[in-house]
């Protein structure tokens, strides 16, 4: 989360979230629950405490980060090893020396700020404005609260404002800006000329024993990964609920039971204007406030047309100021209760007169109502069956399981009695490694991490009940065991040959390429046949290698033509010929300031890192290996 913080940070007060509802400036979002340190203790910094379940999930996110880039394709031994374990502690504990060091210097997070940055968030918005629904499945996405999520997010604004005021205070001189652009848009016409490998592999004559050699040196490369066919079998409670018919008569009962769950209540839409006056104002402020909430109200009594004008001109409520008081349309209860009553009992375009709640004071209208009406039972009956299905199936997948892992567990040297319990046959896997299965579905790291213990390989036992996706349990046993071999060398000896031919062709190739960019250099008449000339730059490559691309721009031009070249892996020599330089006529303001701002950006960065490790080396930190170490 704390990326796409900095990914917006330019825009620390218009906005990145929204909350849980329309109107953020009725709702108590300073009341946030913190994670205690409850369990173990991972490390402490400054004197607060990391917990053990603060680091598990740090480290998953980790994990999964990982995953992710790797295809799913690693390790599963290096997830969980101790450099990963080693770098999620130290980016937690960076992270909270930050937070108390950001405290410390006044960026603590107001509860209007947090509003200011929440309310605007287009993320949470349709048709321009808030919806609870994309609110509350983003919770439910991420598997969080709101009070978490507020938490969270409060504290990575606060470090992205720490961040910025590194990053905006660095500074770049035009003449260095303009500079540096003058070099960035140069453009250099240029032709190549590649001296290939196989112009020289007929010549190139291995010494007798080469691939022997290579093979006994880089055996390693020859070497098949251990690998192992399991048969398994599946729990899943998706299938289950498939299986399951429900009663008629017992969705007809659950529909009586609970009708209030299928009715649509009443929503209003409504207007307002804040004048804020929180708990801790004094009685003069609170007077004040009122006074002008009541002379607003008198106004608009008068004039109900100027409310969006009025409320854009006095209202301090940052979410609904600026599009004119609008709050959107809400249920009952949504609000704090002297808003929410005076709301829902007031007529369509009526205006309050001012509503005092915890926040100041409100004056209100009510710009829509839409009544609230009963679906009926053939309209939810598909709903129902579906709830009733995933609520039967949710009872019988935790029974199973639980017998299930007993089983697997009792009966260790067969799958048998799961496959009876399950009422399937169990099923034969592909190939697995410990990197990775040929069957996506089993891919799984902790499914990988079993297959390949102690317990299971060489003891043949079954592996536990894995959950290996949400509502999905794998118990495996191994049923065919290939162990790390060498391959033959006769199998791989004219493999090894045709290699050593190849790279021996291109260092051959390097050394021709070397001595005609010498001859050339040197005014001599090398024998070369040059591509057509092209113009590039350094952000446009022309399909230039990038090697060839930086020798272009890296040799001397001040005498044309100027000649460079460069060794590229497995093509031999490309040499390369600038003809023309042609620097920019004229530079694009905004293109200057850009680059200027870029660069005293990484400079901030630079500074920032600097202090990040000056506070970190004056902060007491004290490390629970143990439990650091521990894995569950």
């Amino acid at each position: 989360m704390f990326d796409l913080v900095a990914k917006y940070r330019k825009w620390i007060m218009i906005g990145l979230f929204v909350l849980i509802i329309p109107p953020f400036a009725l709702f108590g979002i300073d009341q946030y629950v913190r994670d205690g340190s409850s369990g173990q203790v991972v490390a402490t910094v400054a004197g607060n405490d990391i917990s053990e379940q603060e680091f598990s999930n740090a480290l998953r996110e980790r994990q999964d980060q990982l995953r992710a880039m790797s295809g799913g394709r690693i390790d599963p031994a290096l997830l969980d090893g101790p450099e990963q374990r080693f770098a999620t502690l130290d980016a937690l504990i960076r992270q909270r020396i930050l937070v108390d060091h950001g405290m410390r210097a006044g960026l603590g997070i107001t509860a209007d700020q947090l509003r200011a940055f929440i309310t605007q968030a287009p993320i949470f918005q349709e048709n321009g404005k808030f919806s609870m629904e994309r609110y509350q499945q983003f919770l439910k996405e991420r598997n969080t609260t709101v009070a978490q999520f507020e938490a969270r997010l409060r504290q990575d604004i606060m470090l992205s404002l720490l961040t910025q005021a590194y990053a905006g205070t660095s500074f770049v001189p035009r003449t260095v800006a303009e500079r540096l652009l003058r070099i960035t848009q140069q453009q250099r016409e240029i032709s190549t000329a590649e001296v290939s490998p196989a112009a020289f592999v007929a010549s190139v004559k291995l010494e007798d024993g080469a691939a022997k050699k290579y093979y006994d040196q880089q055996q390693d490369e020859f070497r098949t990964p251990e690998q192992v066919r399991v048969e398994y079998v599946t729990l899943s409670a998706d299938t289950m609920a498939g299986a399951i018919e429900v009663d008629p008569a017992e969705a007809k009962k659950f529909y009586e039971q609970n009708q209030r769950q299928f009715a649509v209540p009443e929503t209003r839409e409504a207007s307002h204007i804040l004048i804020t006056a929180d708990k801790g104002a004094s009685a003069e402020d609170k007077k004040k406030a009122r006074a002008l909430a009541e002379q607003i109200a008198e106004e608009l009594k008068k004039s109900p047309g100027k409310f969006a004008e009025l409320a854009k001109k006095h209202s301090q409520d940052p979410g609904s100021a600026a599009k004119g008081g609008e709050l959107g349309a809400f249920p009952r209860g949504s609000m704090v209760k002297p808003f929410d009553d005076a709301v829902f009992g007031m007529k369509p375009g009526e205006i309050s007169a001012p509503v005092e709640t915890e926040y100041g004071y409100h004056v209100i209208q009510v710009t829509g109502v839409r009544a609230g009406q009963a679906r009926s039972f053939e309209s939810v009956r598909a709903e129902i069956e579906k709830e009733l299905k995933r609520n039967s199936a949710a009872r019988l997948y935790a029974e199973t399981a639980e017998k299930l892992n007993n089983l697997v567990f009792e009966q260790g040297d067969s799958l048998k009695g799961a496959a009876d319990l399950l009422k399937q046959a169990p099923q034969k896997s592909g190939w697995m490694a410990r990197t990775g299965a040929e069957d996506a579905r089993l891919n799984n790291p902790k499914l990988l991490q079993a297959v390949f213990s102690e317990d299971v390989l060489v003891n043949k036992r079954n592996t536990e009940a894995i959950e290996i996706a949400p509502g999905t349990i794998v118990a495996a046993r191994i049923v065919e065991h290939k162990p790390s071999a060498m391959r033959p060398l006769e199998e791989v000896r004219a493999a090894i040959e045709k290699k050593l031919v190849e790279s021996r062709a291109s260092q051959v190739a390097a050394q021709e390429g070397r001595k005609q960019l010498d001859a050339l250099r040197q005014g001599q008449g090398a024998q070369v046949t040059w591509s057509a000339p092209q113009l590039v730059s350094r952000t446009e490559s022309k399909n230039l290698p990038e090697a060839a691309l930086r020798q272009a721009f890296k040799t001397d031009a001040s005498k044309l033509p100027a000649y460079a070249g460069v060794e590229l892996p497995g093509r031999g020599y490309t040499l390369v010929r600038v003809t023309r330089v042609i620097d920019p006529q004229s530079l694009d303001r905004a293109q200057q300031n850009s680059l200027s701002e870029g660069v005293a950006q990484l400079i901030g960065e630079e500074h920032f890192t600097a202090y990040v490790e000056s506070i970190k080396k004056k902060t007491k930190v004290k490390i629970n290996k143990e439990q650091l170490e521990r894995k569950s």
